[in-house]
């Protein structure tokens, strides 16, 4: 496999600049994974799919999903890009590169779990400020005008939020200057994990069921649901900030009154009753 990954990224340096890679290159991954993994919810919003598992009863209307889908054309193309192509000076004397060797996966690895905490953190106070009146009204409600998210809902917002905290995405590597390799492996997992976050479906595989300290759509469905001020769940990725700084009580007091629910019902079942 690594054979034929360099063989890949020879064909790439080969016939490519770094700038080219690093921005256009970039632009392309992120659309690809983007839409990829964020266009089959709609389908499944649409069809009534896995219906058992969505967290909301609510479902968009199709006029919704299409504006979503144009604004974020709009979006990535006149802000997504841009940005990418302004950021290239700025990783390039990091030490960015694309040559070969490849990074060894060990540093990729670590590379990508330092991005994942350092962005959460960053993510965390910029979000919790977006949620003050002013930001809020002005800036942020744009992104809350899908109280019943859907994946694509993930990157649909205002301008100047995609430059407020999509600084929290690239401060990791424009601090560390990493190998192009390690940058679409970030930006493709950090998609996943934001577009998963949006999808508006808590399934039995979710990683959240397995990691407690992972959000998830659950976690995050629960922040678009309420209005501004009591929403809570600040945090992108994990959710040891919310819980460390008390933004998750209402979200944490909600679920132990589920499970008591289910655990009455559960014992009601069982319990045999007697004319």
């Amino acid at each position: 496999m690594a054979s034929a990954l360099e063989k890949i990224w020879l064909y790439l340096i080969n016939n490519f600049t770094d700038f080219q890679l690093a921005s256009i290159g970039s632009f392309i991954i992120h659309e690809s994974v983007f839409f990829l993994s964020g266009l089959p919810f709609i389908v499944m919003e649409r069809l009534g799919y896995q219906r058992q598992y969505k967290i909301q009863g609510k479902v968009n209307s199709v006029a919704a999903q299409e504006k979503c889908v144009m604004k974020l054309l709009l979006y990535h193309i006149c802000v997504n890009l841009p940005l990418m192509i302004v950021s290239y000076p700025v990783f390039k004397y990091m030490g960015f590169t694309s040559q070969l060797p490849l990074p060894s996966w060990n540093i990729v690895c670590f590379q990508i779990l330092s991005y994942f905490i350092l962005e959460d953190f960053i993510f965390y106070w910029g979000h919790r400020l977006l949620h003050t009146k002013w930001l809020y009204k002005n800036v942020h409600s744009v992104h809350h005008e899908y109280a019943t998210p859907f994946g694509l809902t993930s990157e649909y917002a205002h301008p100047a939020e995609i430059l407020f905290l999509g600084f929290a995405t690239i401060f990791g590597p424009a601090i560390t200057g990493p190998h192009l390799l390690t940058l679409w492996i970030w930006m493709s997992l950090r998609v996943i994990e934001t577009v998963e976050a949006h999808c508006g479906y808590d399934f039995p595989w979710s990683l959240s069921r397995y990691l407690p300290i992972y959000g998830g759509a659950d976690f995050h469905d629960y922040h678009h649901r309420l209005l501004y001020t009591k929403s809570g769940n600040y945090s992108s990725t994990f959710t040891y900030m919310d819980w460390i700084f008390g933004t998750d009580k209402g979200y944490r007091k909600l679920k132990a009154l589920k499970a008591a629910d289910h655990e009455y019902e559960y014992v009601e079942e069982k319990v045999p009753k007697t004319d």
